[in-house]
């Protein structure tokens, strides 16, 4: 075999090997879909899919805010969809919520909305977390402003209604809104408070624990539970004592229905109740005139 022959025989063998061998990818060779910053990029296998960061965003006005300041808390987003409310949730610095919102999104994707800071909820100084999502829960942001604590109390306070079925009064305030009644749930051990809307508040209540309370077997305090229109919600018990509790609770405008639930409710006779006692007494005294029964004291 010539020398000729050799070294192109060699060079077809070289060819075909790199034409096979495998190729091994750096993993930091990889492109990210959403440029250079990796948070927004989530690796699965070979692929690198974008997350929905900046999906939602949310800022205030200001940075920091006195007792009975507007706030505006505004945003946007990177989809439309038509129906779909923006939900914002603000706490305060110990993490109980102070504001609940459903804010409409505008068709050019941005929202807005504005309140004022004032109240019991809004006593504690300090940083407020302001949280907002849109659609999916992976779509949400955050954002913090500081407060100065409030000392101030709510439009509509110290007013006092009866409670349906009972001979006792419940004290209470409202924001945006006011109380049509309360009554008595002996089955479900509640207060149901009707209510009128006229905006995102918040009703203080003031719970007699001669009318109902929520206490363990063992007699100490347990916590209660809210329902907003039947949907359990978010509260705070601002004051205990040992004849009162009294409860702070958010609502979004349009609740028509606050229940209130305890373990133990006592309501005292109410028309039936009384009806039904006193058709038992005269029963009683007409069965022991006719067959002639003295209750006689025994010695």
């Amino acid at each position: 075999m010539s020398t000729r022959f050799k070294g192109f025989a060699l060079f077809a063998i070289l060819l075909c090997a790199i034409g096979v061998m495998p190729v091994f990818a750096s993993p930091y060779a990889v492109q990210n879909p959403l440029g250079t910053n990796s948070t927004n990029a989530t690796l699965s296998g070979n692929l690198v899919s974008p997350t929905p960061t900046g999906a939602i965003s949310v800022t205030t006005d200001k940075a920091s805010y006195n007792d009975g300041d507007t706030i505006t808390i505004s945003g946007s987003t990177m989809n439309y969809i038509s129906g779909q409310p923006v939900t914002m949730e603000i706490f305060n610095p110990i993490g109980n919520i102070v504001k609940l919102a459903q804010i409409d999104l505008g068709s050019d994707r941005t929202y807005s909305t504005s309140f004022k800071a004032t109240g019991p909820l809004w006593s504690a100084a300090g940083a407020y977390k302001v949280t907002v999502q849109f659609g999916s829960n992976v779509n949400t942001a955050q954002t913090t402003f500081q407060f100065a604590g409030s000392t101030g109390t709510p439009t509509q306070a110290g007013n006092t209604m009866p409670v349906d079925g009972t001979s006792l009064s419940v004290q209470y305030s409202i924001t945006n809104g006011k109380v049509t009644d309360i009554k008595a749930d002996v089955q479900s051990k509640s207060l149901i408070v009707s209510i009128q809307t006229t905006g995102d508040g918040v009703l203080t209540i003031t719970l007699p624990r001669g009318l109902i309370d929520s206490q363990t077997s063992g007699g100490q305090d347990d916590k209660w539970v809210v329902l907003n229109d039947g949907q359990e919600a978010d509260f705070q018990e601002t004051s205990t004592t040992t004849t009162a509790r009294t409860l702070s609770i958010p609502f979004v405008n349009g609740t028509q229905e606050i229940e209130i639930i305890g373990t133990q409710i006592i309501p005292e006779f109410g028309p039936i109740a009384a009806l039904v006692f006193a058709i038992a007494i005269i029963s009683i005294i007409a069965v022991s005139a006719k067959t002639g029964l003295r209750f006689m004291p025994k010695y």
